[in-house]
This record gives structure tokens, C-alpha cells and sequence, in this order.
């Protein structure tokens, strides 16, 4: 799960329109610009969910409709505003769903509403690219359903991996209140005892407080080595700046929350510089900023600043590169399905993912394109690497550790998938 930025909400028009063509067959009418609902929180504490969906989302439909659209149609990129509540994430699905005739496809949900709102879009044939990290996914039957990013239980192993490597055996855990937050912690606390380690502080961080005073009086009471965490910008500045006044900092392992610019803006300014470089890393799914899927992606993203303000801030985010090639995923089965309807077009979303013998490795969605319209069959492989969906559709794969200093984040380790699926067992 991610945090919030306030802010630049407002900022975003992320409707991307353009030239007509002829109808691919069933999901719009002829000539309709096909809709990429972006189903993630706009506003609320969770708000730069929906900054961060609109740095994957726009590069890929900017490229997508240079390239002639898909059969015939423009792509447009619509916010959907959950709130980061399910209270108002239900009547936007169902208001989404009634009023986008050509709607194809959503980015989204998270984890903040995707219990009460995937079940919705799976019973309205909508394809979702979720990001969610419940684990309630993890064996799900939901044939809409496709998750390219880490379930949040996979992050709790790749952090105990991480900090067992560096050496620490005690440790708190300071995890928000919220869904997302505090499904990271089982498989922590599971994975760092396994490994000899013991979680010796663990209680539900309240978000928002003006202090946290009582909170680091408790966790230095109990002696951690490390602190484990993923809580919002403000929450980690407050506690963060607190804890330096009142003892000195710990070393901080945060989730991949923390390497995202808003909290490394927040925390950064609270406690200096030279501390978040001497103190802190993060773990997120690795997505190296690199190879030419990644240029065609960053490329097109730094071209979009008048729909995604300060794009570059998303250019090494694993969650934007994910979204883009969501996106590109679900145009290249269009194109493969020879159909624009989700009922027809979603099962080759395996088709043009997976790996086999014979097939044409694709980076971009020209390139893919190109090679179906040749009577090849494709694997795409996207700004976030392989997609490999196994039968509840996850595809997941290794973690990278980095630190923040002199205003860049730079890689520091890795932990392998291998590692995860063996501490996991």
C-alpha cells in the first residue's frame, strides 16, 4: 500500500482523447474512445495513490494512441476517486460501471477497498490490474482479477529477509492502522521469529497525531536494534523527528511506502538529510530502472507533465512502471482477441504475457503490435519485467533494498524470489 499527498489531487487532468476509427467488436461502439478507469483514491489520506496510478496510466496511452490506438479506437485515462474508503469505493464502481459504456478496463483497487469492490468488478466482467496487497487475493477465483505486483504478505517476508541479513535480531514494529499497513505484519513477524529474531515491540500506529510521545517511550522500553514501518508522510515525520529529539534515531526498514517522494520529502525535512542517508532504507518490488521497456516508459512519462505533475518523481516507482504495462497488457489483448469487449479480450491477457516456445519477446506496445499483426505470438515484457500469472492470477517476484542520499534513492541489495518462496514454506 501506498501514502498520501493532498496537495496536487487537483492538480490532474488525466483524460488523454483522440483520433476515432472503427469498432474492434463489442466492448465500445464504433469509434468510441475506449476508458481506462484509474479506481485508486484522489483524494483523502491516501491521495498520491492516485498521483502514482496516473504516472503509469497516462505514458502508456500517450504511447498507446501515437501509436494508432487499439482497433480503430483512442484510449482515454479517467479518474474513478475511491477515497480510500469503501463507503464511497462502492457507489464510484457502480457509478463508474453504469456510466463509462466503454469502459475496457480499471487500474486498481487498492488495498484501502478492493475487498468490497473487486468482487463488483469481477460480477461486471470489468479487467483489474489490482494493487492490493491483501492476501485474501493471494487464491482467488475472481477471473478478473490480475495482480503484477507483490502481495502485501510477500513484503512482510522480503523486510524480516533484509534485516536478518544486516545482522538484527530485535526489532519493533510500527505499521499505521490501516488495512494495508497492517497486512504487511504477519508474515513479518512469522518470517523474522523463524529467523531467529524477535518483534519486541507490535501495536497498530494511530495515523495523524501531533505527537508520539508515549509510543517511542513504549518501543525504547523494549530495546529494538531496528524499526520496521510503513505509516504516511506525516506519521513517519512526526514520530521520526520525535524519536531523534528525544533518544536519537534507530535504523528505520521501511516498506516500499517509504522510498516514494512524498514521504522521503516529509520524513527527509523532518529529520535532515545526513540521518535519512545513515538510518534508513526501504524495501519494493524490483523493478530496475533500466533496459528499453523502461526508456520507452520514462520517456513518454517525462513527456506528460501537463497531466502528471512532477512526472519524473514516479520514474523508478515499481508501482507506475506496473500500471503502464497494466495498460499495455490490456491493449495488446485487445489486439491479440481481436475485440475491444472484456469478456472476449480478458483470457489472452495470459496469452500475450506468459512465456513459451516460438514466442516473440516485446518490450513496448508498438513492438507487440506489430508482431501480432505479423501472426506472431508475443510475450510482453514491460517496464516492470516479466509477467508470469500463475492460476489465481499473482505474478510476483524478487525485492530490492535502497537507501536516499544526496536526493536520489540508490540501490543497496536485493532479496531473491527464491528466498521469499523458501522462508514462506
Amino acid at each position: 500500500m501506498r501514502i498520501a499527498v493532498k496537495a496536487l489531487g487537483a492538480a490532474l487532468v488525466l483524460v488523454a482523447v483522440g483520433a476515432c476509427g472503427s469498432s474492434g467488436g463489442g466492448g465500445a461502439s464504433a469509434s468510441s474512445t475506449l476508458v481506462v478507469g484509474e479506481f485508486n483514491p484522489f483524494s483523502g489520506p491516501d491521495a498520491s495513490f492516485g498521483l502514482e496510478m496516473a504516472g503509469g496510466c497516462v505514458p502508456a496511452i500517450r504511447l498507446i494512441n501515437a501509436g494508432g490506438g487499439v482497433l480503430g479506437h483512442q484510449l482515454s485515462c479517467v479518474q474513478e476517486d475511491t477515497r480510500g474508503d469503501p463507503a464511497d469505493a462502492v457507489p464510484a464502481a457502480q457509478k463508474m460501471m453504469a456510466t463509462e459504456t466503454s469502459l475496457v478496463g480499471v487500474l486498481g483497487p487498492s488495498s484501502d477497498e478492493a475487498l468490497a469492490t473487486a468482487p463488483l468488478l469481477n460480477q461486471g466482467h470489468v479487467p483489474m490490474f489490482v494493487d492490493t496487497g491483501q492476501a485474501a487475493f493471494n487464491h482467488t477465483g475472481d477471473a478478473y482479477f490480475w495482480r503484477v505486483t507483490p502481495a502485501d504478505d510477500v513484503k512482510g517476508y522480503a523486510l524480516a529477509l533484509w534485516a536478518h541479513k544486516a545482522g538484527y535480531t530485535r526489532a519493533a514494529a510500527v505499521f499505521g492502522n490501516d488495512a494495508g499497513a497492517q497486512s504487511d505484519v504477519p508474515t513479518l513477524v512469522k518470517a523474522f521469529t523463524r529467523l531467529g529474531g524477535t518483534i519486541a515491540y507490535n501495536k497498530p500506529f494511530a495515523l495523524g497525531q501531533s505527537s508520539y510521545r508515549t509510543e517511542i517511550e513504549n518501543i525504547l522500553a523494549t530495546h529494538p536494534q531496528v524499526i520496521f514501518t510503513e505509516v504516511d508522510p506525516q506519521t513517519g515525520a512526526t514520530f521520526l523527528s520525535e524519536l531523534q529529539q528525544l533518544h536519537g534515531l534507530l535504523p528505520v526498514i521501511g516498506t516500499e511506502v517509504t522510498l516514494q517522494a512524498p514521504w522521503l520529502k516529509a520524513v527527509g525535512g523532518a529529520i535532515g538529510p545526513a540521518a535519512m542517508a545513515r538510518y534508513f532504507q526501504g524495501m519494493q518490488p524490483y523493478a530496475p530502472p533500466s533496459g528499453p521497456a523502461w526508456q520507452a516508459y520514462n520517456k513518454s512519462l517525462l513527456g506528460s507533465a501537463a497531466q502528471v505533475p512532477k512526472p519524473s518523481q514516479w520514474s523508478s516507482d515499481p508501482y507506475s512502471m506496473t500500471y503502464y504495462d497494466g495498460v499495455n497488457v490490456m491493449a495488446l489483448a485487445m489486439i491479440a482477441a481481436k475485440s475491444t469487449s472484456p469478456a472476449v479480450f480478458n483470457p489472452y491477457i495470459t496469452k500475450v504475457t506468459e512465456p513459451g516456445p516460438g514466442k516473440k519477446v516485446v518490450d513496448t506496445f508498438a513492438a507487440g503490435q506489430a508482431a501480432l499483426r505479423a501472426g506472431h505470438q508475443i510475450q510482453y515484457v514491460g517496464a516492470g519485467g516479466p509477467i508470469v500469472f500463475n492460476h489465481w492470477h499473482n505474478s510476483t517476484g524478487a525485492f530490492e533494498a535502497a537507501k536516499y542520499a544526496n536526493g536520489t534513492i540508490t540501490l543497496v541489495g536485493s532479496v531473491s524470489a527464491a528466498q521469499i518462496a523458501a522462508i514462506s514454506r
